[in-house]
């Protein structure tokens, strides 16, 4: 391959946006014509009122972007890009069998938000805070053991999380 047909492949790149501007930094990229990928992940969010699943990114104030190069440091200019993340002197290149992995992980994580044996906390009701270990998993409820109470409760998978993975 010619150092001309390197510089027009369409290679995946990623930059770094400002805090919490992931989704509005895609939406101007997508619009100036260049491939883009925000991987989001469903997470529970607590309200004094309610929990809500909320799609969240992946990787906070990161966005990965396919262009040939020199289309790169044009993206600089639009809002919410920060700069492009380097490695090693030159822009980090992130290969495709990498996004490949990273889109794999994001199907098995959506089918298998929790597992059995899992500590989990309820988010909200009357068991607030309290965590148990994941028995059983149904289709819209998952059946907890809480050691403290020595019972077995059943609660709405949307209205609990894995410990590990809350805040």
């Amino acid at each position: 391959m010619s150092k001309l047909e390197k510089k027009k492949e369409k290679i995946w790149y990623v930059l770094y946006t400002a805090p919490r501007a992931e989704k509005q930094v895609e939406e101007r990229i997508r619009l100036a014509g260049v491939t883009c990928w925000l991987p989001l992940h469903r997470a529970p969010r607590v309200w004094s009122d309610r929990v809500k699943l909320v799609d969240l990114p992946l990787f906070p104030s990161y966005v990965f972007v396919q262009c040939e190069t020199y289309k790169l440091y044009d993206l600089l200019r639009l809002t919410g890009v920060v700069r492009i993340v380097y490695y090693d002197g030159k822009p980090a290149v992130v290969q495709e069998r990498e996004m490949d992995a990273i889109r794999q992980f994001l199907v098995e994580a959506m089918n298998h938000p929790l597992l059995e044996g899992d500590e989990a906390e309820i988010l909200c009701g009357a068991l607030k805070h309290v965590s148990g270990k994941v028995r059983h998993i149904r289709k819209k409820y998952v059946v907890l053991y809480i050691e403290q109470l020595g019972a077995t409760v059943s609660v709405k998978l949307d209205e609990v999380a894995a410990l590990n993975r809350l805040r």
